[in-house]
């Protein structure tokens, strides 16, 4: 089977390279603006006429695209994240390949969640921020393109190559450089937020495992259980073998209030930094998957725990030292 894959250079297309070239019915392709891609497009800029051809040319069984940003203004990230797709669907279209494509989407699309609750496939999507509407508005063209297409909305990733402006990679880098300078009090705060994680390399099994299968629709990806900040912190703190005092600043989001994690660059422990205001993914307070679809559709099952995923996250940032 021919697999195009885009966006292999990202944060989650390089672990779903690693398990697409494990398996040897695979042969893949990697399509990326980057010099190391096999093929050079940039999907945001690049036209549907000139991806048609190159589809006809390769004829893939499989196009995936993990290709996007989660950062930028509005114009940005419709670019990345919602052209980009528009590009796909048309090429797709226009060509005589007939491939499959597995969206990866984002649990942002879905916005805020009752606290408690799990988010299922037919939940009403209310994107909280323009990084959710863009993703959305990508799984809107991909269900109404008529293609033979999945979306695999993914919840919160983890594990090795977590960005450094996420939560959690913004909270090893806090306890990094808490133990570097040997400060025994670490303030945190916004850590009352909840989060389904869900390891990279889980991740890449469902993608391998959608590229396979005949559903379609939307499907999540995730854990099934939310986690707090808190915990999670306390957990790296552990993994790290932090002995030194974990201080919350657990003021609740208000018109004047930023949550923050750890301490700003200036050094000042009174003031630490912010993540955003009120929360960056505009996914509220609380979010959990329900993935049952993913169990019943795809066989897939989250196999890493997140204490493994927090210790490989540790692990890099420990590197830093």
């Amino acid at each position: 089977m021919r697999v195009l894959l885009i966006g292999a250079n990202g944060h989650l297309g390089r672990f779903v390279a690693e398990r697409l070239l494990a398996d040897p019915a695979v042969q893949l392709t990697a399509l990326g603006r980057g010099d190391d891609a096999d093929v050079r497009f940039d999907l945001s800029t690049g036209s549907p006429g000139a991806l048609t051809r190159f589809l006809d040319a390769i004829q893939p069984g499989v196009v995936i695209n993990c290709a996007g940003t989660t950062r930028g203004n509005a114009r940005d990230l419709t670019r990345h994240n919602t052209v980009a797709v528009a590009t796909v669907c048309e090429a797709l279209r226009r060509s005589g390949c007939g491939a499959r494509l597995v969206q990866v989407g984002c649990s942002a699309e879905y916005g805020p969640s009752q606290p408690g609750s799990s988010t299922a496939e037919d939940a009403v999507p209310r994107p909280g921020g323009p990084y959710g509407v863009s993703k959305l508005a990508a799984t809107e063209l991909v269900l109404g393109s008529g293609l033979d297409a999945v979306v695999l909305r993914v919840f919160s990733p983890a594990g090795p190559g977590t960005p450094a402006a996420s939560p959690l990679g913004r909270l090893a880098e806090a306890l990094r450089r808490a133990m570097q300078s040997g400060d025994g009090d670490l303030k945190l705060g916004g850590l009352g937020v909840q989060r389904d994680f869900v390891d990279v390399r889980d991740v890449a099994r469902a993608v391998h495992a959608a590229s396979l299968s005949a559903a379609q629709g939307i499907i999540n990806i995730g854990s099934g259980r939310a986690v707090r900040l808190r915990d999670a912190a306390a957990v790296l703190a552990r993994v790290a073998g932090y002995s030194g005092v974990l201080h919350e600043l657990d003021a609740p989001p208000g018109p004047h209030h930023r949550p923050a994690i750890g301490h700003p660059r200036s050094g000042d422990p009174d003031h630490p930094l912010p993540v955003a205001y009120p929360y960056p993914d505009g996914c509220g307070a609380w979010q959990q998957a329900d993935v049952r679809t993913a169990r019943d559709r795809l066989g897939w099952r989250p196999r890493i725990s997140l204490e493994e995923s927090l210790a490989d996250i540790w692990m890099e940032a420990a590197c830093r030292m």
